[in-house]
This record gives C-alpha cells, sequence and structure tokens, in this order.
C-alpha cells in the first residue's frame, strides 16, 4: 500500500516499527482497549495496535485513503476495527466512553487545537500518545520559566511527559523538524477544587495575551481592571508583579484565581 502524500494535510507516512510500537507503549495500550487512531494513513500505527489487542476507531479525514484502509483490515472483524471519515476538529468526542485512549501521528498544524478539543470534552480520555513535533512535545511539558498558555491548559487537564524522540528521516517524506511522542495521562480528580474553568482560563489567557509585558499589565489590559487592581492582587496572592506569565506554574494560576473571584 503506497500512496502520494499531500503537503496541505501535513502527511508524512511512518513504517518504523519501534517508534510505532513505542507509541503503542506509551499509551499502554492492551487487550480490550478502545484506541481513537487519528489520521491512521497507511495503517501502519493500525496494525501495531490491532496487535497489541486493541479495539481501533480509526477516523481518516482523507477520504481518498479509505478504500485502502477497508481493503487493508477487511479481515478484521467489525467489533475489533472502526474507521471512520471524519474531521477530528469537528468529532464529538462525547460520544465516546470515557477512559478511551488516543494514540495518534498527527499533523502539526492540528496538535493546538486538538490538544484542547481532547482535553475540554466531557467524555475524556484516560491515556494518549500523540507524535508531534518536538518544539511542541516540549513546549506541553515545560516548568514555570517558560510555560505558556498551551502548557497551562494541557498540565491543568494532564499529567504530561515527554517519550521517544523520532528523527524526521524515518517518515516518508522526511518533515523538516524531528517529533517526538507526548504522553498524556488525563488526570484522575481535578488539579484544584471549587473552580470555574471558564473563569480560570479567562484568567490565564489574559496572563499570556502580551507574552512580553510583565504581569502587571498584561493582566491590567486583557482583564480590563487598572494596573494598580491587578498589583493588588498579585501582592495577595504573593506573586512578584514584575514577573512574566511564562513564570508562573500551575498553582500559582490557582492562588492567583483565588483571589480574583
Amino acid at each position: 500500500m503506497s500512496l502520494p502524500t499531500k503537503k496541505h494535510l501535513g502527511q508524512h507516512w511512518l513504517f518504523d516499527e519501534v517508534s510505532l510500537e513505542a507509541m503503542c507503549t506509551s499509551a499502554d495500550v492492551g487487550l480490550g482497549d478502545l484506541v481513537l487512531e487519528i489520521g491512521p494513513g497507511l495503517g501502519t500505527l493500525t496494525e501495531q495496535l490491532l496487535k497489541a489487542g486493541a479495539r481501533v476507531l480509526a477516523l481518516e479525514y482523507d477520504e481518498t485513503l479509505i478504500p485502502a484502509l477497508r481493503q487493508k483490515f477487511s479481515e478484521c472483524d467489525s467489533s475489533k476495527f472502526m474507521l471512520e471519515q471524519a474531521d477530528v476538529l469537528q468529532y464529538d468526542f462525547d460520544g465516546l466512553s470515557p477512559g478511551y485512549k488516543v494514540v495518534a501521528n498527527i499533523p502539526y498544524y492540528l496538535t493546538s487545537n486538538l490538544l484542547r478539543r481532547m482535553c475540554e470534552a466531557k467524555s475524556h480520555f484516560s491515556q494518549s500518545a500523540l507524535l508531534v513535533q518536538k518544539e511542541v512535545a516540549e513546549r506541553v511539558c515545560a516548568r514555570p520559566g517558560d510555560m505558556s498558555l498551551l502548557s497551562v491548559s494541557v498540565q491543568y487537564y494532564c499529567e504530561v511527559s515527554l517519550g521517544m524522540l523520532v528523527p524526521a528521516d524515518l517518515f516518508t517524506p522526511p518533515p523538516k523538524v524531528d517529533s517526538q511522542i507526548l504522553i498524556l495521562s488525563y488526570r484522575d480528580k481535578p488539579l484544584f477544587d471549587n473552580i470555574d474553568t471558564t473563569k480560570f482560563f479567562r484568567l490565564v489567557k489574559a496572563g499570556f495575551s502580551e507574552r512580553r509585558k510583565k504581569l502587571r499589565s498584561s493582566l491590567s489590559g486583557g482583564l480590563g481592571v487598572s494596573k494598580l487592581e491587578v498589583i493588588d492582587m498579585l501582592t495577595k496572592a504573593e506573586i512578584n508583579p514584575d514577573l512574566r506569565a511564562q513564570a508562573l506554574g500551575l498553582s500559582d494560576w490557582y492562588k492567583l484565581y483565588t483571589v480574583w473571584v
């Protein structure tokens, strides 16, 4: 099975079995697990997931790949392999039973939006292993000092870690950058009690609205309040007003939230 790639869809085929097996292992894929695979492409990862005993629900956006995928897995029981032509950014995750897993080699341009939709779904995954651009994986796993809106958003919902590095030359065609497995474990319990996530992330987004500015300025502009009010909030939360948003960890944002609300 060999088909040309479509650049506008960010298609890069991965045939390296060690990398594919590492993705399955990173999500702890086992017998009977329901695994959502996003963009099965030529089915190389699908094969490894099925070999591990998973039930695979594969979402493929490129309709020209569907016939070959159906043919490749034609002998699979319909309860083991399910294929849908779908745009994952429009997909209803809440139609899945909680506890499913997500394993995918995803196009780089999808990453941020996909992570947001996965994490915010009411019916959430338990484990996920996503092969993404190395820089993005590192951004998601950043610590205070290098935080971003993306890292705060994902770490609020998940425990995060970095898995195997997959060099660009293992892909066909090779992308311009290396990839890395991003491992997500959805938190069993909310990180903080009694929190309105809409308000919490309004606060965080305000802080990151002007990354180069200090918190007293970015929060003032983002929340539409005076700098004096912001300085008072930060002081009560025991946060230096001269810091920038990337310096704050999740516990800092929570302290600031409790003062703000």
